[in-house]
């Protein structure tokens, strides 16, 4: 007779939230967690050398998404997630953004996500970090999560420093201060020059304790439901597929993809399509897999003249000399710097970031220049189109249909099109003029003063996604929320979401550090304590 395998808590998703609640869950050696991960142990050196995260698009460390054809693009676009411990933070771009005070407050004031206002999350990003430059009120200094001004930053992004502050953008040497707006360099998840997931910052300390059981390799199929109770999760492991039971909670922390794709698998989910598909209907919740949305970006590629680029310096020994010692070019996570603006000064905070890579980077970086380049992408972080994830199948090895509905909202387009104007305006401006030569992509069709329809034109044949799916489990208290503010999915007792689906709306800025804060802040959920910082304000002036 088969013993029944049972632990306090089942997370599944070894990645930025779940990586951070199996560590602090089992801080307490009296709470037993098994953490389930589709991927294997992070192992590739591409990971660990900051530039070398393109090389893992598209291999076995990528789970390989494509959306479905979105109208206002003409075609599908590529999304990267990875698929191994630590998640996408062993795939990113390492930038460390939080978001902006706003975004918070209105996840609070505007989906009913009451306890997630800035000042009650605050506290939670600085138990997570180690800054390395930066330190109280607004920072930590000595969390689990190193956070680092990079090695090595190229002559060609701050030139783009200089040239944004010379149209006017305010310089700025933390966006995650007082202000979030202007122009700086990214301080990044990285240590002595090396990458630093939630992997190397949450679960190495913690892997030798007896109370948590790391499984690679497994990939769930369902959570199990009794009586309207999540009791456990059954899972593809090895050659077989076995049931793991939780005694308190099953936890899941797939991300805006995996998360509502396991709903669905497990019966949770808009009921008229889970019968389409094959799925027994346990709870009939539309809102699941709803409020999908992304970061838009369009890479601005332009020649360079008179400089280097980063492709260059990509050689054998750089990277060798990065791996080993933490030094060298290679030490860059391409996207070295960037700023915050906003298109209208009606608007309550930034709508557009922008990402400055000192070498030609479109198409997610998969092709390799041939000259000189330097890419400046604006990037929409205030986003008003809407999309839906939904099952193609009852398989979970079966992708699902992802639709972001990329510039559904005219809003999305008109914001980025001002957005590609300010651009070229600093490309034109400053030091970075005299070291452009001229457009680098066949698609930017246009002269010094190019058309909306030029512009657009470039927006439909170029947009990528930046990498931060969110909202496809929101939360809330009505109707439109799938979990609750403490992460409770509404009708089914015993499971949680913890991950970026659970964003109402996206944060304006890179989505891992607010990622990584909300399995902070869960972890506390979990553990019945007090709110961290309860009581204490920030001050209101980060915008």
């Amino acid at each position: 007779m088969s013993v029944r395998e049972s632990f306090d808590y089942v997370v599944v998703g070894a990645g930025s939230a779940g990586a951070v609640l199996a560590a602090r869950l089992t801080e307490d050696p009296g709470t037993s967690v098994l953490l389930l991960e589709a991927g294997g142990p992070a192992e590739s050196d591409h990971i660990s050398v900051p530039a070398a995260f393109p090389n893992l698009f598209k291999t076995r460390w990528d789970w390989n998404y494509q959306t479905t054809e979105q109208k206002q693009l003409g075609r599908r676009a590529y999304w990267p997630r990875m698929k191994a411990l630590g998640g996408c933070s062993s795939m990113n771009a390492m930038i460390y953004i939080r978001g902006n005070a706003a975004d918070y407050d209105t996840w609070r004031d505007d989906h009913g996500a009451h306890g997630w206002g800035y000042d009650d999350v605050l506290p939670y990003f600085r138990r997570a970090e180690a800054n390395s430059r930066l330190g109280g009120p607004l920072h930590g200094t000595d969390g689990p999560l190193h956070v680092e001004d990079r090695r090595y930053t190229h002559d060609l992004t701050h030139a783009w420093v200089e040239s944004a502050v010379a149209t006017g953008m305010a310089r700025n040497d933390d966006f995650n201060g007082a202000t979030q707006e202007g122009a700086g360099l990214y301080q990044v998840t990285c240590h002595q020059g090396r990458r630093w997931s939630t992997a190397r910052a949450y679960l190495d300390p913690a892997a030798d304790r007896p109370n948590l059981t790391v499984r690679t390799g497994a990939l769930a199929e369902k959570v199990v439901v009794e009586g309207g109770r999540a009791v456990g999760v059954q899972y593809q492991h090895g050659r077989g597929t076995q049931t793991s039971y939780a005694a308190a909670e099953v936890l899941l922390c797939g991300g805006a993809v995996n998360s509502p794709q396991l709903l669905m698998l497990s019966g949770i989910g808009p009921g008229a399509h889970l019968r389409e598909v094959g799925v027994d209907v346990v709870l009939d919740q539309p809102a699941v897999g709803a409020n999908l949305h992304d970061h838009p970006a369009l890479p601005l590629v332009f020649e360079t003249r008179g400089t280097t680029d980063l492709a260059e310096l990509n050689t054998l020994g750089a990277f060798a000399r990065a791996k080993l010692m933490g030094r060298g070019p290679l030490t860059s996570n391409v996207g070295e710097g960037g700023g915050f603006w906003r298109t209208r000064e009606s608007l309550p905070a930034p709508d557009l970031q922008a990402h400055v890579a000192p070498s030609g980077f479109w198409d997610n970086g998969l092709h390799e220049p041939t000259s000189r380049k330097v890419t400046v992408a604006p990037t929409l972080v205030h986003v008003a189109s809407r999309g839906s994830l939904r099952l193609r199948s009852a398989d979970p090895r079966w992708h699902p249909d992802i639709d972001p509905g990329y510039y559904d909202d005219q809003a999305d387009l008109d914001a980025m099109v001002a957005g590609v104007r300010r651009m070229l305006d600093v490309v034109g401006t400053g030091p970075l003029a005299e070291l452009v030569a001229g457009p680098g992509l066949p698609t930017m069709r246009w002269g010094a003063d190019p058309t909306d329809a030029q512009i657009e034109e470039h927006l439909r044949a170029e947009t990528q996604t930046l990498y931060h799916p969110v909202g496809t489990c929101a939360m809330g208290d009505d109707d439109r929320a799938v979990v609750d503010p403490e992460l409770r999915v509404r009708g089914v007792e015993g499971l949680r979401v913890v991950d970026a689906s659970v964003m109402p709306m996206v944060t304006r800025g890179n989505t891992n550090a607010p990622t990584i804060m909300i399995g902070e802040k869960a972890a506390d959920l979990l553990r019945g304590r007090a709110a961290v910082g309860a009581g204490a304000t920030s001050g209101k002036d980060h915008r």
